[in-house]
């Protein structure tokens, strides 16, 4: 095809993709049914991991509960199945271990079968300056909230890819689109998880794979106690969100195939900015929407799962 055919092919799909996202915006996308799916969820033993396990449960999945808590995750247990869910199985995994997460994967596929939908949902936050940060917990953040996905993809995908059938989710943050004074060490393990999920993403539609979805989620800071103290400038605009408003548009997101999920909207518009303004001007967008100071207050557990 020559370079005037597929210019025009291009101008003609674009615009069929903008006026279908128009009618996106008032039409919702037809729901999906996930009746009877896998769902492995990452991090289940508290926060959004424990909504989005009891979520799934109504919905009349088969649950797979990951945790290194298991007080935690055998009491998301006892709540997903009066929530209605078929089966629920839940496991010790600490997912920083490359070889346990093979290791208790296998005894997954052993025990309940391949998973269908992938929920990488397990995180950590140091909290400190990068100087003041030990290196053991640098590589920890890196581990949990970046490594820990590619080794649970590498143990979950192949069995995706046979059957062209399947659910990607990283649950990452707006601190994987932008820095944040800080957050140095998180900030690097987020934009690590985004980069990682959207080339996986762009990988299986390359290799003709479309029926292996992907959603990228990226939140705000969420009231679960893993910030706490983080303040933010101007609530309405960069509101801390509540868990119970993330887990509903994460699992929106899931049962409509969407690629991408920021909260709140206004990240779409500040992301935008953040990559066409000139440097200083978007420095300076940072200093009025609170950047500089969000961790000034922080009171969050050094090492907190999502």
């Amino acid at each position: 095809m020559n370079f005037f055919l597929e210019t025009l092919q291009v101008l003609i799909l674009s615009l069929w993709y903008n006026i279908e996202a128009f009618f996106r915006f008032f039409i919702p996308a037809k729901r999906k049914n996930v009746a009877g799916e896998v769902v492995l969820i990452t991090g289940a033993g508290s926060g959004i991991g424990r909504l989005m396990a009891l979520e799934f449960a109504g919905l009349g999945t088969v649950l797979v509960l990951w945790d290194i808590n298991q007080e935690g995750i055998k009491e998301t247990a006892r709540l997903a199945k009066e929530r209605g869910a078929i089966r629920v199985h839940y496991y010790l995994c600490d997912c920083s271990d490359k070889n346990e997460v093979y290791s208790v994967a296998d005894q997954v596929k052993r025990e309940v079968g391949d998973v269908s939908i992938l929920i990488n949902n397990a995180g950590i936050v140091t909290g400190k300056k990068f100087m003041d940060a030990p290196d053991s917990l640098v590589e920890k953040t890196m581990e949990v909230n970046t490594m820990a996905h590619f080794w649970t993809y590498k143990a979950f995908l192949p069995a995706m890819l046979a059957n062209n059938h399947g659910h990607l989710v990283s649950i990452a943050s707006t601190a994987g689109l932008v820095g944040v004074n800080g957050l140095a060490d998180y900030c690097a393990s987020k934009f690590g998880a985004v980069g990682f999920a959207e080339s996986v993403g762009l990988e299986l539609l390359a290799t003709g794979k479309d029926g292996v979805k992907t959603t990228i989620v990226c939140p705000y800071f969420i009231n679960t106690g893993m910030f706490d103290g983080c303040q933010t400038k101007w609530p309405t605009l960069l509101p801390i969100l509540e868990p119970d408003y993330v887990v509903r548009k994460i699992i929106q997101a899931i049962l409509t195939d969407q690629v991408f999920l920021l909260m709140p909207r206004s990240m779409y518009l500040i992301t935008a900015l953040r990559t066409i303004l000139p440097m200083k001007q978007g420095i300076l967008l940072g200093q009025y929407l609170g950047a500089f100071n969000l961790m000034d207050k922080f009171k969050g557990r050094a090492i907190k799962k999502d």
